[in-house]
């Protein structure tokens, strides 16, 4: 009936950002091996690249690059215990950190969070662009609609009115419409290396679809 199996990238990686205290390098380096460490005890682990630091004013920013030989594999690192205790030690050199394996964008509204962490492994591409098309026609339907009744825009020019528009759809996006969109879609909007049975994939893809052709003739029918 449906087959929406994707096929699946064969290597994943990983690059952090680490700002560390200027003086904190040695540190930060004996930090990093301990970290990396963790990394060598599971599967799929191929190495982990440590780059020159950028100097800044009073910080210098540490890159390092982990490769594994999946997302599936990666992403098992990325919440096991073991790291999650070499990140959260007391005596750890580093002020803050941020990574990103990201390939669409728009992985920050489907990426799951982790402490403080938000991990890069997000879902397939094609269920991040139905879940925004989800919650963005409807948002901009019903914003064009109050903001007219209001008048907020009638004597704005046009960039002007444009440019009010779309930061207010894209606040309502993220923080009201997509956290709302992602907690209902949880279970069809799995990481990528975690593939669904094709009949829950299946399931959730006609939902979404029959959802937005339901707004679709509610819209129609309204005359909005």
């Amino acid at each position: 009936m449906f087959n929406l199996q994707t096929e699946q990238p064969v290597h994943a990686s990983l690059v952090v950002e680490h700002t560390v205290p200027r003086g904190k390098g040695i540190a930060f380096r004996r930090w990093h091996a301990k970290l990396t460490r963790t990394a060598w005890r599971f599967k799929g682990y191929i190495r982990t690249d440590l780059l020159p630091p950028v100097k800044g004013k009073s910080q210098l920013k540490w890159y390092s690059i982990v490769h594994f030989d999946s997302p599936e594999n990666l992403n098992a690192w990325l919440k096991s215990e073991e790291r999650e205790a070499v990140i959260n030690a007391e005596d750890h050199p580093v002020e803050s950190y941020q990574f990103k394996s990201f390939t669409t964008g728009l992985e920050g509204w489907f990426s799951p969070k982790i402490g403080g962490e938000q991990l890069g492994l997000g879902p397939p591409a094609w269920k991040q662009n139905l879940a925004v098309v989800l919650g963005l026609y409807p948002t901009l339907m019903i914003q064009s609609v109050l903001l007219g009744a209001l008048g907020i825009m009638k004597n704005l020019p046009h960039p002007s009115a444009m440019l009010l528009d779309n930061f207010i759809s894209c606040s309502i996006l993220t923080w009201l419409v997509m956290p709302w969109v992602t907690r209902t879609l949880s279970f069809w909007l799995q990481p990528a290396a975690q593939p669904l049975p094709q009949k829950l994939n299946a399931l959730g893809t006609i939902a979404v679809i029959g959802v937005l052709g339901g707004l679709l003739m509610l819209f129609s029918e309204l005359r909005i």
